[in-house]
């Protein structure tokens, strides 16, 4: 039997989990667990390259577990692990330093747009997160990477430091094509930017129905559209595109009429869009209600993938000392 291709991805527990990750990474994965060989991991390292609270981060990880657990990541067909459990990241994150040039790194968009957020904690973890970020992907010598369209960059950086890492000291890693999710960029309810807990533009997906809508009626629509009279604009509504993820087709196109026509305004529009919401999320936080009524399944889990990924990261870096000129691991 051939071997299945590696996958791996990440997720940041640092905040809640929202409607931009279900859409854009985690039903990717969910939906390539039967394909390939997948590890996912809650990348808490990198949470620590902003100002966070540590009282709320242990916190944090298990309600990013429960979030992907309810979703359909499913231990049994794939590897579910939390980053600082497996210490082999850092110690493979630091070759790579070795051979990225500091230049390439202050190129990165991520880096310059959370330099601008972040400018009165401008650490150096903030420039290096790429390397780390690489170190992840490679500690697993995965061959594809699900990312949205704002991480293909890392993903190329990613490619970069294992050419380079395999020339200079010998062949150990692949190099990870991207694997863009269907819902490449899900843009907030601001109606401007990416979905992000940061912009604080999220629809949280274990949202009770009542707080789902009080934030789903404030979205950003067509702004042209200033009165119920108005005829609206589908192609340009935040709102629309939802609609176009989470609504059944027929349902959707008498939506895309009623607003061009004036037919319905744009609170309708919301309203029928929590139904949809609704009957995609209900079962996700009904799942979740009963993961948080058994802590100690969610950490057992946890362990149980931290421990499998740790045999991979090791073998990985095994190699990879070798090829260094170091000893072998302990």
């Amino acid at each position: 039997m051939t071997a299945r291709k590696k996958a791996f991805s990440g997720i940041q527990p640092t905040g809640k989990v929202h409607l931009g990750n279900l859409l854009g990474a985690i039903q990717n994965w969910v939906a390539l667990q039967d394909a390939y060989d997948c590890t996912f991991c809650i990348v808490d390292w990198h949470a620590m390259t902003v100002d966070y609270d540590a009282n709320e981060l242990r916190s944090k990880v298990r309600d990013c577990a429960i979030a992907l657990l309810a979703s359909g990541v499913d231990p049994s067909r794939c590897t579910l692990f939390v980053q600082s459990e497996v210490p082999e990241h850092t110690e493979l994150a630091w070759y790579l330093m070795t051979c990225a040039p500091v230049s390439r790194l202050e190129l990165q968009a991520q880096y310059k747009d959370k330099s601008a957020q972040h400018a009165d904690n401008l650490n150096a973890g903030l420039l290096t997160y790429p390397v780390l970020q690489a170190a992840d992907i490679l500690a697993h010598r995965a061959d594809v990477v699900p990312v949205g369209e704002d991480q293909k960059q890392h993903l190329e950086l990613a490619r970069e430091l294992a050419r380079k890492f395999n020339l200079r000291f010998g062949q150990v890693f692949p190099e990870p094509e991207t694997l863009l999710t269907p819902a490449k960029r899900i843009v907030g309810t601001d109606g401007k930017a990416k979905m992000s807990k940061s912009k604080d533009n999220t629809l949280d997906i274990l949202a009770t129905p009542d707080e789902l809508w009080q934030r789903l009626r404030s979205a950003v629509t067509d702004e042209q559209r200033l009165r119920r009279a108005d005829p609206g604009r589908p192609e340009v509504c935040n709102v629309f595109a939802w609609h176009q993820m989470l609504t059944d087709a027929p349902q959707v196109a008498s939506v895309e009429s009623g607003c061009r026509t004036a037919q319905i305004g744009c609170m309708d529009c919301k309203k029928i869009l929590h139904q949809s919401l609704l009957r995609l999320l209900d079962p996700i936080r009904e799942r979740a209600q009963a993961l948080y009524a058994e802590p100690e399944k969610v950490d057992a889990i946890l362990r149980e993938g931290a421990a499998k990924a740790r045999r991979s990261a090791k073998a990985t870096l095994a190699l990879a000392r070798e090829k260094c000129g170091f000893g072998p691991a302990a």
